[in-house]
C-alpha cells in the first residue's frame, strides 16, 4: 500500500477508535493497565520523554523512533543498560502510528514536525505529549486542538511549569490580587547563544539518516551540517527562533498570567542580528509587544543572546505588573512578589516540574478528562501562535492588526501568507483533521 493511501486509511479509519472504544478496552484490561509509549525524537527533548514516561508509574515506553540510525541504536543501547529490556525501535514515525502496542506518543521531534506528527497520532487514536511549540506556524496550531477536539484524545502541551506548584501558586496569587490590577506580563528569555559558524554547502547526506523523513513537511532541499542535529532552531524553514524555542514557556506563562484565553489585535517587534556573522536566520535580539484591547493588557517579549545581567534575578522567566506591585516567575519553578514600596510580600519555589507533567497527562489518559490537565492542547496552540505573531511582525517589518476571532491578520496578504506554509507531500497538515 501507497504512503498516501495509508495516511488517508487511518484518517478514515480513526472515527473508529473513540472514547469508548478506549473505555472498553481499559474495563477489559484493569484500571492499573499498562499504558504503552512511543518516543518520536532522541537527539534532544526526546531523552526527557523516555526519563518522563519511565518514571511515571503504569507506564512503558515501547517503541523508540529517530530517522537517524546511530542516534536510534545509541539511545536504545542506553535505554537497555537503564532499563533492562529492549524497547523497538522505527526509523519511520508513520510506522510507530500504525502499531497496536502504542497507546501514547511523546512528540520531541524539530518545530516542524510537531503539529503534523500530534496530529497523524490523533487520528491513529493515540494520546498525545507533544514538545513546545506545539506548532511551527499558527494554521497548524489550530489544526491540532481541532483534531484532539475530533479524534476525543489527550494532547498535552510540554509547557512543564504549569505543573509547579509554587508556579500554580503565583497564578492564584495573580488572580486574586496580591499585586493589584495586572495590567502588563513581560517574557524574557536571555541565554547565551554563541556563533554557529558557516557550514559549506553542498554536503553529503550521512548514509545514517533518513533526510527525506527528517525534512517530512519542510520544502524539499539539499542535506546541510547547518541543520543537523541543532541548529535548525534558527531557521525559518524548520525552527522558530528563541521566542518559538525556550521562549514557548514564557509566552505561555504571560497568557496563563493574565488569564488570556485568545490571541492580540495588535503586534509589533523590531530586532535582528548584532554579535555574530553566522547561518542564524533568526534574529539574536528580538523585542515583541502584544497588545489585548478588550482586556486592556500588554504583553512584552525580548530575546537576546548575552546574559549580561537579570531583571530583578529574573534571566530566562516572567514579570508580571499591578497596580500594587509586581511579580516576578525565575525558570519552571520560583516566584517572588513585591509590593510597591519593593517589600517581598510572598514567594516559594519547589522542585523540578517535569515528571510532575509527565504524571498529570498520564492521569488525564487515564481519566479520558482533558479537565485535569495543565497543558491542554489549546495551549499547544495561544502560547505558540504568539511567539509566531511576533516573529511575522519582525519579518513584515511593520506594525500588524490581527483578528483573534478568524485569525488572520487584517486586509494584510503579506503576513497572513506566513500563517501557514507549502507543505510537502505527503507531509500535508490537512485543512479537515
Amino acid at each position: 500500500m501507497t504512503e498516501p493511501n495509508r495516511r488517508t486509511f487511518l484518517t478514515a479509519a480513526a472515527g473508529t477508535v473513540t472514547t469508548a472504544s478506549l473505555a472498553a478496552r481499559a474495563a477489559a484490561d484493569g484500571p492499573n493497565a499498562t499504558i504503552r509509549a512511543a518516543v518520536l525524537g532522541l537527539n534532544g527533548r526526546g531523552q526527557t520523554h523516555i526519563g518522563g514516561f519511565m518514571g511515571t508509574q503504569g507506564v512503558k515506553v515501547a517503541v523508540l523512533c529517530d530517522p537517524d540510525r546511530n542516534v536510534l541504536a545509541e539511545r536504545a543501547k542506553q535505554f537497555e543498560s537503564k532499563y533492562g529490556y529492549k524497547p523497538e525501535t522505527e526509523t519511520d514515525l508513520r510506522k510507530v502510528f500504525d502499531r497496536k502496542d502504542v497507546d501514547v506518543v511523546g512528540v520531541a521531534t524539530p518545530n516542524h514536525w510537531h503539529a503534523l506528527a500530534a496530529i497523524w497520532a490523533c487520528q491513529a487514536g493515540k494520546d498525545v505529549y507533544v514538545e513546545k511549540p506545539g506548532s511551527h506556524n499558527v494554521f497548524e496550531g489550530r489544526k491540532l486542538v481541532e483534531a484532539a477536539k475530533k479524534h476525543e484524545r489527550i494532547v498535552q502541551h510540554g509547557v512543564q511549569l504549569r505543573s509547579s506548584e509554587a508556579v500554580r501558586e503565583a497564578v492564584e496569587h495573580l488572580r486574586g490580587g496580591l499585586i493589584g490590577k495586572v495590567y502588563l506580563a513581560r517574557g524574557l528569555v536571555f541565554r547565551q547563544r554563541p556563533s554557529i559558524g558557516h557550514a559549506t554547502d553542498p554536503d553529503t547526506t550521512p548514509a545514517n539518516l533518513d533526510w527525506n523523513i527528517w525534512q517530512g513537511p519542510a520544502r524539499e532541499r539539499a542535506f546541510s551540517r547547518r541543520f543537523v542535529h541543532y541548529n535548525w532552531h534558527w531557521t525559518w524553514e524548520y525552527g522558530n527562533g528563541d521566542v518559538g524555542n525556550q521562549g514557548v514557556h514564557e509566552t505561555d506563562m504571560c497568557l496563563w498570567g493574565l488569564g488570556l484565553e485568545t490571541l492580540p489585535s495588535q503586534i509589533s517587534a523590531m530586532g535582528g542580528k548584532f554579535l555574530w556573522d553566522d547561518d542564524k536566520e533568526t534574529p539574536e535580539v528580538l523585542s515583541s509587544s502584544y497588545y489585548f484591547p478588550e482586556q486592556n493588557q500588554m504583553i512584552e517579549f525580548e530575546v537576546r543572546p548575552w546574559a549580561t545581567n537579570t531583571e530583578n534575578g529574573v534571566g530566562v522567566g516572567n514579570i508580571f505588573y499591578g497596580s500594587n506591585g509586581y511579580l516576578t516567575i525565575n525558570g519552571y519553578n520560583k516566584f517572588e512578589a513585591y509590593d510597591k514600596g519593593g517589600k517581598l510580600v510572598a514567594k516559594n519555589s519547589d522542585g523540578d516540574p517535569v515528571a510532575k507533567h509527565f504524571a498529570n497527562f498520564i492521569a488525564a489518559v487515564r481519566a479520558r478528562d482533558t479537565k485535569i490537565q495543565h497543558g491542554p492542547v489549546e495551549t499547544a496552540h495561544t502560547s505558540s501562535a504568539l511567539a509566531h505573531l511576533g516573529n511575522i511582525a519582525y519579518r513584515t517589518g511593520r506594525r500588524l492588526k490581527f483578528d483573534p476571532a478568524t485569525e488572520l491578520f487584517v486586509d494584510d496578504s503579506e503576513a497572513n501568507a506566513l500563517l501557514t506554509r507549502e507543505y510537502r507531500k505527503p507531509f500535508v497538515v490537512p485543512e479537515k483533521v
